[in-house]
């Protein structure tokens, strides 16, 4: 049965920034289908404090989103369960060193998979829901996409990738269904240890001085998907302190 309150699908959303962007749109009012592949632990608690808040607010959907069969049912299972999809956030990223003269192609296709196909395949499974309710789709890019990371040229490849998608889809689905990305620069630390001049390089570089915080991009997201950026499409905003490399 259709409901009144608007649905979004989230990928990656156990933690970090796909956790802060589920708090923020659960907040905003929406009920939420959240997608994680090894966060288990992370997800159930992240779940439990949801619908502590609002009771069946949050269905957990568990998929490897290198397997093209699980996109358009991750996107079958969110509609089949709220009868609505408003909201896609293409979050889900993966990241990893492949330094040049060393890269395989196994490695090339699988961050290739994550972070430009799943998006792609996604957003064509969702595309006859979000067209029925005017809705928006907000991908993940990263600042990288335009100013590639030495050691990461396929991952920055992918972001580029997916910033140009970003544009083509919001082509694609006009003018129904608004199209957007968000590039965050540094927000947080990584999970891999950084050495200090790294960290340090990365603040210098920045124009406030600080990384910032996975609420940071939330609120991006969730203004782009809200009423008031109903005039925007295919852009992308950096969210990135001011970053200069």
């Amino acid at each position: 049965m259709t409901q009144d309150r608007p649905v979004a699908l989230v990928t990656g959303a156990a933690r970090r920034i796909g956790a802060a962007i589920a708090r923020r749109l659960h907040g905003a009012g929406y009920d939420l289908a959240l997608h994680h592949l090894h966060s288990g632990t992370d997800m159930a608690a992240l779940a439990a404090e949801l619908e502590g808040i609002r009771a069946g607010s949050v269905q957990v959907l568990q998929a490897e989103l290198r397997v093209f069969d699980r996109l358009p049912e991750l996107v079958a299972a969110t509609v089949g369960h709220y009868g609505r999809l408003d909201a896609l956030v293409n979050n889900a990223s993966a990241f990893y060193p492949t330094p040049f003269g060393t890269t395989t192609p196994q490695q090339w296709d699988a961050l290739f998979a994550v972070n430009a196909r799943a998006p792609f395949f996604l957003a064509q499974a969702a595309a006859p829901h979000l067209r029925a309710v005017h809705g928006a789709i907000v991908n993940l890019a990263d600042l990288y996409a335009g100013r590639p990371l030495a050691g990461h040229a396929p991952y920055s490849a992918t972001k580029a990738a997916l910033v140009s998608l970003t544009r083509a889809l919001a082509l694609e689905l006009a003018p129904q269904v608004r199209v957007n990305a968000v590039a965050p620069g540094a927000i947080l630390w990584p999970d891999q240890e950084q050495a200090a001049g790294t960290r340090q390089a990365i603040l210098d570089a920045t124009a406030l001085g600080r990384i910032g915080e996975p609420e940071d991009i939330a609120a991006a997201v969730a203004w782009l998907l809200s009423a008031d950026a109903a005039y925007i499409t295919g852009q992308v905003l950096h969210v990135d302190g001011g970053r200069e490399r």
